[in-house]
């Protein structure tokens, strides 16, 4: 079976039984850690899970893609297959996990979410506290490379669904101009005030891909997100797949493209 159809059923899979059990699950391990006094990396912070997934770049470092996983997913399906494609061109690949926290949308439950989703349509009201926050770590992420000899113009940052939403905003406020920001299945966060924010980063080259199929986040939320984009950044390429809300080997062998014509 390809690979990216494995994954779209871990995504559901992953949904599903965070939908059920994970009330529950965070219920007991919490009572495990007060008991025996054990800290959790999950609980280190309300936004970051365990440690990000990073797989390093073969031969000379050039770049970092950052790449933020969906709703109730974690970083390791999308580490394994970025890698395959990136670590090749001379790019490491950080893919963090976001911690479990209640999310309006899968009724208070707990599961993994960068931020709270109120609604799945264009209106809902939405998590500014929690985009906030998220932004934040996401900004401390792209640090860490700096930190690590990796400029600005060498780092990407991207995202598929909420991540992908997340990649976007981060990307564009971020203070110092990037390489690039990938969004895949994503959407444009805080759209009728974002573009107030941006300084370094407004004409930086983006790529959107998108499902056809999608029955969670619509194509046209993509096209909206294309068309407010391009009202301040000529440099937005936006590509539809034959696929739901998954990947497909065309769209991520299209992101190795779009991030190597960015590097070399």
């Amino acid at each position: 079976m390809p690979y990216w159809r494995i994954l779209k059923w871990c995504l559901l899979f992953s949904i599903l039984v965070w939908f059920f059990a994970g009330t529950l699950f965070s219920s007991i391990r919490a009572s495990f850690e007060s008991c025996f006094g054990l800290a959790s990396s999950r609980m280190a912070s309300t936004i970051a899970g365990t440690s990000p997934y990073e797989t390093k770049a073969v031969g000379q470092h050039k770049s970092t893609l950052i790449f933020f996983h969906g709703l109730g997913d974690q970083g390791v399906g999308w580490s394994q297959i970025l890698s395959i494609h990136l670590n090749k061109l001379g790019v490491k690949v950080v893919c963090p996990n976001a911690a479990s926290r209640p999310v309006t949308l899968n009724f208070g439950m707990q599961m993994p979410a960068w931020y709270d989703l109120k609604g799945l349509s264009p209106n809902s009201e939405e998590d500014a506290p929690g985009i906030a926050s998220a932004t934040e770590y996401a900004h401390s992420l792209i640090q860490k490379e700096l930190s690590q000899g990796i400029p600005a113009d060498k780092i990407f940052i991207g995202g598929f669904s909420m991540g992908g939403a997340l990649a976007i905003h981060a990307g564009l406020t971020f203070s110092a101009k990037l390489a690039g920001i990938v969004s895949l299945s994503g959407f444009l966060l805080q759209r009728d005030t974002v573009e107030g924010l941006i300084s370094a980063n407004k004409q930086t080259p983006a790529f959107l891909g998108h499902g056809r199929n999608d029955p969670l986040v619509p194509l046209t939320f993509g096209q909206m997100t294309e068309a407010k984009l391009k009202t301040f950044n000529p440099n937005v390429t936006f590509k539809t797949y034959n696929c739901d809300h998954s990947t497909t080997e065309e769209e991520i062998a299209d992101v190795a493209a779009f991030v190597q014509k960015q590097i070399n």
